[in-house]
């Protein structure tokens, strides 16, 4: 066993084992953060197949960007998680009934021809001056343009429905309204108030014995 297949289970073990404590693990935080470890194991796995540009990607987007969107969802919004459990078993047939669909539908998909021992070539070392970059570079905007624009339309909807989660409003809150303060006045912040001058009382005196 060479080094590039014993980094190969070592990374594929842990990212198993991540994505299996992502959906078991109680706290939403600590499973936030197996996320985060599956993250590296899959950019490990990218450079193992040379695509350098692809893990550095995903760490730097997944890592940095949408884990601190979900880190965000999680900490911002008041769930009470005793009621989400309550509901475990109830909806345990209908998740486990599609959690079978899924399995089946990715048997099916790694069993077909496309995916069989030996339909795909090993790679190997790319070619001096190849650039990664610029070959994704030229599939996603040429081949793939629209899921690529899909995706980017359906993460932006992602970060407007956070924002519109974690929007309250608070009656201790105080709010500014640009359109009263422009419509202000001078008669209405300024009130000249008369008040008649007051004077002083005359001091008393002592009485005589």
């Amino acid at each position: 066993m060479n080094l590039p297949l014993a980094a190969f289970y070592v990374a594929a073990a842990v990212l198993l084992l991540a994505a299996l404590r992502v959906i078991t693990s109680r706290n939403p935080v600590h499973a936030a953060l197996w996320l985060v470890a599956a993250f590296f194991s899959a950019a490990c796995l990218w450079l193992l197949l040379y695509a350098e540009f692809l893990a550095i990607v995903l760490v730097l987007v997944y890592v940095g960007a949408v884990m601190v969107l979900f880190l965000f969802v999680v900490m911002m919004l008041d769930i009470s998680f005793d009621k989400l459990r309550e509901g475990f078993w109830r909806h345990l047939p209908l998740a486990g009934g599609i959690g079978f669909l899924m399995a089946l539908e990715m048997a099916l998909v790694l069993s077909s021809r496309e995916f069989g021992a030996g339909a795909v070539p090993s790679p190997g070392a790319p070619p001096a001056g190849h650039s990664n970059t610029k070959e994704l570079g030229r599939l996603i905007y040429t081949d793939y343009v629209f899921p690529f624009e899909l995706a980017a339309v359906v993460l932006l909807v992602a970060i407007v429905a956070a924002i519109a989660l974690t929007l309250r409003r608070r009656k201790e809150t105080r709010y500014q309204d640009p359109a009263e303060q422009l419509a202000a006045t001078k008669a209405g912040r300024l009130k000249i108030v008369k008040v008649a001058p007051e004077r002083p009382a005359a001091p008393a005196q002592d009485a005589k014995p």
